[in-house]
């Protein structure tokens, strides 16, 4: 661009802000846009960023070289949106090359236009696709239902408690996931001894009496021992 060219643009942007262009300001504009010709290009940034609304309601606008700059060339992108090179495929390299950019040069500064659609896609699948996708339903292991939380969690094969569901009618809880308090509703920690049992194959049935009575009699004389410990160790303290 030279100083002639600038003076030329500085007029459309003096349209808009009422600015007076100088011989320096001509010249420094020269000087920041010297490998951008002057074209409609560049007149379509002015009127672009004038177009555009500021960030901030009120401010003033006020056009540098380096928006002009930036808006031509984001109306040059515009245009080469869904470019797509047409050339010869027996051509060399370096052919290729200039012949890409000769185009490319050409649709973005709108001599030539562009294809308004996004290229697409020809053909059909290839035939081991359609094997694939294709049996006596239709599906073939492609498309099927995407299984829910609980079906996907009974597809893992677990180890242990979680292998198995909870047999305990208020608890219930499907293959891997925890036992559910008894008071809360809700996961917690502990494993019910049913599905212990479930989990070694084992009868699930609840505790017989015999067995009821003996885990009582052993509760109870921990509870024993640890009274006695705690009130030995208050003598003690009361001693001292």
């Amino acid at each position: 661009m030279t100083p002639d060219d600038a003076a030329k643009l500085l007029a459309s942007c003096a349209a808009f802000d009422n600015r007076q262009p100088s011989q320096i300001a001509m010249r420094a504009w020269a000087t920041s846009l010297k490998d951008v010709p002057l074209d409609q290009d560049c007149f379509d940034a002015v009127a672009r960023y004038y177009g555009t609304p500021p960030k901030e309601a009120g401010q003033r606008l006020w056009i540098q070289p380096h928006d002009v700059r930036s808006w031509r060339d984001i109306i040059r992108k515009e245009r080469l949106e869904n470019f797509v090179y047409d050339g010869n495929p027996d051509e060399s390299p370096k052919q290729y090359l200039a012949n890409y950019r000769r185009q490319m040069n050409a649709v973005a500064s709108g001599r030539i236009s562009g294809p308004t659609d996004a290229p697409a896609l020809e053909g059909s699948f290839h035939p081991h696709v359609l094997a694939r996708l294709e049996d006596e339903h239709g599906f073939n292991g492609i498309g099927q239902q995407i299984p829910g939380d609980e079906e996907a969690a009974a597809a893992v094969k677990r180890s242990g408690p979680l292998g198995v569901e909870c047999p305990v009618p208020a608890c219930q809880a499907p293959i891997g996931r925890p036992c559910k308090s008894a008071l809360r509703s809700r996961a917690s920690k502990v494993i019910h001894p049913a599905r212990r049992r479930a989990a070694q194959g084992q009868p699930v049935a609840s505790e017989t009496p015999e067995e009821i009575e003996h885990r009582r009699s052993a509760s109870l004389a921990s509870l024993e021992r640890i009274i006695a410990n705690q009130e030995a160790a208050r003598e003690e303290a009361l001693g001292e």
